[in-house]
């Protein structure tokens, strides 16, 4: 189906409509905010005859909830949620305005396309239709869409559940984003179903040195120091360790690419522009993010530090600090910014069967498999509240496309097609699940 020349359908002009309200988030408290998106939101929700109820605990961070009222009381509710900011964009190094909600190319463009307005705009519109025809999902729908999710959900879902944990009564599990979406192995699609996420870890790294001239022989220096640390820690080869999920994901792997190959690397490499995602679920990684030092040319700082974003595999969190320590030394200080836990649901049970089933009516034979995302959701703030939680934003891709490549990236798009599919499988899941 194509959808260039056409009217757009609604979860296209929803999802347009969020990427131009700019939620941009650097993290740390700055962000632009977003009450604009919430109102846009709660306005949204008040039209289709829902009751939302917005909370700000932060000047502009503003969270939004309704509920949905199921057919089946009795059944426990199912929480969807989404975020409502953006990691930044830097317009001078994209081919188009990222808050303009560009059309181009059969694709909708912009910061959020794809992390998470996308999302946002299939659970608005889904739940739009089946009230709109006169119809009550199965069970009770708690929507929820928080604010600071990229930077850990702190000012955000983490209040939220503190504060009103109300907003979830009833609920036993959750669906969000970084799932449902297809991968190609050779000639193969399958769509891969997200049943965990590595635990967060956000460090500090700071050196301290003497300052002085910068023509100076000065070995008590502060930059190098750190510098010494983040290149040994950047480059720090981690082990592949496999848990449950992705053991089953590379045995899926292996069967769908009909190969006997056993090397988890290997077998993520022939996922194509996936591989990166995949890879990252294997294994501890450390990746430097931020330098800050000095303040003139000539002279030399007495400290420098840098930011480093880790992520381990649930329940390994204190081995890979101590890890880090002994990479970067005893004279370098470690600062924990943001510490937030890894976790591990079921690849199986009702839900789980739900939504493979959603996807198998859409897309007939292709297979779901499991894995473990690199990243993190707002799921880890739900885990408080006992709800397990699963990525299951549905996107048909096409196979060549770098889909996991446009999370914080450049020239963030999703096409059109994709989100039509992902709207229906989702329809579908809400009016039988």
């Amino acid at each position: 189906m194509s959808l260039i020349g056409s009217g757009l359908p609604e979860v296209v002009r929803i999802a347009q409509d969020l990427i131009r309200f700019d939620t941009t988030n650097w993290g740390g408290g700055r962000a632009e905010g977003e009450r604009e998106a919430a109102e846009y939101i709660g306005d949204y929700l008040q039209k289709v005859g829902l009751h939302p109820e917005l909370f700000e605990p932060i000047p502009r961070r503003t969270n939004v909830m309704a509920r949905v009222r199921g057919r089946n009381p009795d059944k426990p509710a199912l929480v969807l949620h989404g975020h409502l900011d953006v990691v930044p964009a830097m317009a001078a190094d994209w081919s188009v305005d990222p808050f303009a909600g560009e059309i181009r190319d059969g694709m909708l463009w912009g910061r959020g396309a794809v992390d998470m307005k996308d999302m946002d705009a299939m659970i608005l519109t889904s739940v739009a239709d089946i009230l709109r025809a006169g119809e009550l999902p199965e069970r009770d729908l708690i929507l929820v869409f928080f604010a600071d999710e990229e930077n850990g959900g702190v000012e955000g879902s983490h209040l939220v559940v503190t504060q009103h944990p109300e907003w979830f009564d009833g609920a036993t599990e959750a669906i969000s984003e970084v799932g449902g979406y297809s991968i190609a192995v050779g000639d193969r699609r399958a769509y891969l179903l997200q049943v965990g996420e590595k635990a967060l870890i956000w460090i500090r790294l700071r050196a301290r040195g003497r300052a002085g001239h910068g023509s100076r022989v000065h070995p008590d220096n502060a930059v190098t120091r750190l510098a010494e640390a983040v290149a040994a820690l950047g480059r720090t080869e981690w082990p592949v360790r496999l848990t449950a999920t992705t053991e089953t994901m590379l045995a899926g792997l292996r069967d769908l690419a009909d190969s006997e190959e056993t090397d988890p690397d290997s077998l993520a490499g022939s996922t194509g522009p996936a591989e990166g995602f995949i890879r990252s679920t294997l294994r501890t990684t450390t990746n430097p993010t931020g330098l800050t030092a000095g303040y003139k040319h000539n002279v030399i700082p007495d400290m420098a530090e840098a930011l480093i974003d880790v992520r381990t595999l649930p329940g390994t969190e204190d081995e890979a600090l101590a890890d880090i320590r002994r990479i970067v030394g005893e004279d370098i200080e470690i600062e924990i910014v943001v510490r937030d836990i890894g976790m591990e649901v079921p690849f199986a049970g009702s839900l789980v069967d739900a939504m493979v089933a959603a996807l198998g009516r859409a897309d007939p034979g292709v297979p779901v498999i499991p894995y473990l995302m690199g990243g993190g959701t707002d799921n880890k703030a739900l885990a408080g509240l006992g709800i397990d939680g699963y990525g299951f934003a549905p996107l048909r891709l096409p196979a060549d496309l770098d889909f996991t490549g446009m999370f914080h990236g450049v020239d963030e798009r999703v096409p059109l097609d994709a989100l039509v599919f992902g709207q229906r499988v989702l329809t579908d899941l809400l009016r039988t699940y």
